[in-house]
């Protein structure tokens, strides 16, 4: 039986990166699949509507005011609303001159939660990503069992926090691996999940600044919405934000599971 054509290699059919031979196996999957056929013309739909909107802005000049504000006390200094708006139209933190704008516009966050900025920014960067959304894949891995291990043992390690990978498969989200970040006291991590409908959410996991509260709380702007809180106390506390273009009843069932399936082993 021929192999299937991944996600990546129609991502490179796609992208031209193919030489002849590939990209006519790819041709003949497409005309086999037309579901793949669709979904290909979708992503063709999206760049193309993208490249009409923001090509013209790809030569400016970084603005000044970016340039100044971008680290500001290790923290992105803007509204946490406006970084969950900006986080619902992704393909605009690419664009330098529309976060410029952004960044004038801005009023500042309190230093405890910037993290919140930073979460809805890696969000909107990693989410539409179809090659490489994390650095280790655990959805679609030939031996899934041993990348989830490898990837719950590198970012412990790494971010000198017990993670944990939350099963979200009750609520309909199969993990598709994690990712390191950085924050302003340390390595932070990123894990995503998706559901059948390719739908994705990502979970923020970072130690907090002491004196952080340990609040439940919920934020919406336009269709992205995000939960976060802290968990535990003192050196072992570990803050979490959960973002994600889902209705808040969904939402809301993601964030109860990885409440109860704590933060600890």
């Amino acid at each position: 039986m021929e192999p299937r054509v991944d996600d990546e290699l129609l991502n490179a059919w796609l992208d031209g990166e193919l030489d002849a031979a590939e990209r006519a196996r790819v041709d003949g999957w497409l005309r086999e699949h037309p579901e793949d056929a669709a979904r290909v013309r979708l992503w063709a739909a999206d760049r193309d509507a993208l490249r009409v909107s923001l090509d013209a802005t790809l030569d400016e000049p970084v603005p000044a005011a970016l340039q100044r504000t971008v680290w500001r006390g290790g923290g992105w200094a803007f509204d946490r609303r406006l970084a969950l708006r900006v986080a619902g139209g992704a393909a605009l933190l690419l664009v330098g001159g529309v976060l410029g704008a952004l960044f004038d516009r801005s009023g500042g966050a309190e230093a405890g939660e910037a993290w919140l900025e930073r979460a809805a920014l890696a969000h909107a960067v990693y989410v539409p990503e179809q090659r490489h959304p994390v650095e280790v894949a655990v959805l679609g891995a030939a031996d899934a069992r041993a990348q989830e291990e490898h990837l719950q043992k590198w970012l412990t390690k790494r971010v000198n926090l017990p993670v944990k990978l939350f099963d979200l498969r009750a609520q309909g989200f199969e993990l598709v691996g994690g990712r390191l970040l950085p924050e302003s006291n340390g390595p932070c991590a990123q894990l995503m999940y998706q559901d059948a409908q390719q739908r994705r959410v990502t979970v923020y996991l970072r130690k907090p600044e002491r004196g952080t509260p340990a609040t439940f709380r919920y934020e919406r702007e336009g269709e992205l919405g995000m939960f976060y809180w802290v968990e535990g106390q003192g050196a072992v506390s570990t803050g979490y934000a959960l973002v994600g273009a889902l209705p808040r009843e969904r939402l809301l069932a993601l964030a109860e599971a990885i409440y109860r399936q704590g933060g600890t082993q």
